[in-house]
């Protein structure tokens, strides 16, 4: 009777009562309570009950109460679910946010235009975990929201915010590079997107000496570990690859369920069982209407799908062998995951330098004339068009959109659709990879595009200049020894007519070399124009 009554008032309540209601009992935790009242009151839905704007569903995603809120959206309609806080963000925005794959799953699967729902900043549940470096959240949305047959065309609406960055350039900002990969593969037209500084993900990784081995140092100790360390390619994950468990070696869990030193036998036994199903699988005759598996879903490409089991021991002895010589797994983590980013970011380079139209020949009359260039000006690293993708060329215009309310924007502001001329003036990324020691990268584009030698900035530094005023002398020696016109490369001045030489004996305010004491600083200074001269 007492639980009657109860279940009346609650039903009974109006939308004020309600919301303190709700607000009460969840302070409190009681999300048993939360689920019944919203299965009581279809006004608690759509009630908010903070400051902020948050319904009680916000608040039990973000304290990640995962079968509460599953219950919760089986009795919300797809409607309430659109419910948005003073920022803008839906309840999938917190899900993705904290990478929770469970409620991302939960939600998107409910409404899945969630996924392309922006915020005030323009930033979807997609774009927050890129932001956050979410890989798993951030394909689990991806794949729901593609299934939609009422999502969005242009796919910049949903993976740009407002500065122009796109979830290309926070994965690369954040160091996410396994994240990056999938992107730059699901997302093939973003390599070439630019912000609205004129920034392309390409020139974010040129600025990243910490993310290659040439910007990185090892002890004598470390580079023995680093190079016993085995790290696999990137590949582009399957649909259902994100909700699966995987065999892990030196890419332990994040969260394992069992002490830190126990991941090398819990692997072990993984692996053993593995041994076993591949041997008995191989005593047995292959089923000739068995499909055989793609090529590029297998873990090693050069070799047979069935030695990856050979190279998983391979990958957990060497480990075990380290660990038992006394070095400690936590090391080796810190060591191995320094490795996978060298490895990797080598990877993304490669991706978008692929990409790049930065040195394509514009096609004008016969097709065969490369695009007029001016001597007399910068390197004009890209041309910025609507939606933010480039293209090679001269001056760029970006349009901007109306207003929100589709209103005419008043002669104060200027007129109805104003236009803004923005010229890509960044440097471009063979320039930034030489200030920033990036040798890898200022090798391969000059593989790729030779004709990048002679790149210069509003300065007129081309890249032997920027290398040399820098204190790159890897980057110089690798300009040395390449089979390029030194006369006219490494004889080039500045619009000050500065040469090499001159920004050698010249010393910037900032301190070149990484050595304690005037002394030596100036020593090395000396050397390093010995050098140059």
């Amino acid at each position: 009777m007492a639980s009657s009554v109860a279940d009346d008032m609650i039903k009974n309540m109006d939308t004020e009562k309600i919301k303190k209601y709700l607000f009460q009992i969840a302070m409190k935790s009681q999300w048993k309570e939360v689920v019944r009242t919203y299965r009581l009151n279809p006004e608690a839905h759509k009630a908010k009950i903070t400051r902020t704007g948050d319904t009680a569903l916000h608040i039990a995603v973000s304290d990640r109460q995962e079968d509460h809120v599953e219950e919760l959206v089986k009795l919300i309609s797809p409607d309430k679910l659109e419910r948005q806080n003073e920022r803008g963000n839906t309840p999938l925005h917190f899900a993705a946010s904290m990478g929770n794959l469970r409620m991302c799953a939960c939600i998107a699967e409910r409404h899945p235009l969630l996924v392309g729902a922006p915020n005030d900043d323009n930033e979807t549940p997609l774009f927050l975990a890129a932001l956050h470096g979410k890989k798993n959240a951030f394909l689990c949305l991806h794949y729901i929201y593609i299934k939609s047959p009422d999502r969005e065309q242009k796919r910049f609406n949903y993976c740009r915010r407002k500065d122009g960055d796109t979830i290309l350039h926070c994965a690369i900002s954040g160091d996410y590079f396994d994240l990056a990969f999938q992107i730059i593969k699901l997302y093939t037209d973003l390599a070439n997107s630019v912000n609205e500084q004129g920034i392309s993900p390409l020139h974010l990784l040129a600025a990243k000496p910490s993310a290659f081995k040439s910007g990185s140092h090892l002890s004598p100790t470390d580079r023995i570990i680093y190079h016993c360390i085995y790290v696999d390619e990137l590949r582009l994950e399957r649909p259902d690859s994100y909700n699966q468990g995987i065999i892990k070696t030196f890419k332990e869990e994040k969260d394992p369920n069992y002490p830190e030193n126990y991941q090398t036998c819990i692997n072990f036994i993984r692996l053993f069982w593995n041994l076993i199903r591949l041997v008995s699988s191989s005593c047995q005759k292959a089923d000739p209407e068995t499909p055989v598996e793609p090529k590029s879903h297998q873990s090693f490409d050069s070799f047979p799908a069935n030695y990856r089991i050979c190279f998983e021991y391979v990958k957990l002895l060497s480990k075990a062998m380290l660990i038992v010589l006394g070095l400690g797994s936590t090391q080796i983590r810190k060591i191995r995951e320094k490795k996978e980013k060298h490895k990797w970011s080598v990877q993304i380079m490669n991706e978008l330098l692929t990409r790049t139209p930065m040195y394509l020949y514009e096609d004008e009359d016969s097709g065969m004339n490369p695009a007029p260039r001016k001597d007399k000006e910068e390197t004009l690293p890209y041309e910025i068009v609507d939606g933010g993708d480039v293209i090679m060329g001269r001056e760029s215009i970006i349009e901007l959109p109306k207003d929100d309310d589709n209103k005419e924007i008043g002669e104060g502001e200027a007129t109805e659709k104003k236009t803004v001329k923005l010229l890509a003036k960044k440097e471009t990324p063979i320039l930034i990879a030489a200030k920033s020691g990036v040798t890898e990268m200022v090798e391969k584009i000059l593989e790729l595009f030779p004709v990048a030698i002679h790149d210069t900035n509003t300065e007129k530094k081309n890249v032997v200049l920027l290398a040399v005023e820098n204190r790159q002398p890897h980057v110089y020696q690798l300009l040395l020894k390449r089979n390029v016109l030194k006369d006219s490369v490494f004889g080039k001045v500045d619009d000050q007519g500065n040469s090499a030489l001159h920004l050698a004996a010249k010393l910037e305010e900032h301190k070149p070399w990484l050595i304690p004491g005037a002394a030596l600083q100036m020593q090395w200074e000396i050397k390093w124009y010995e050098v140059i001269n």
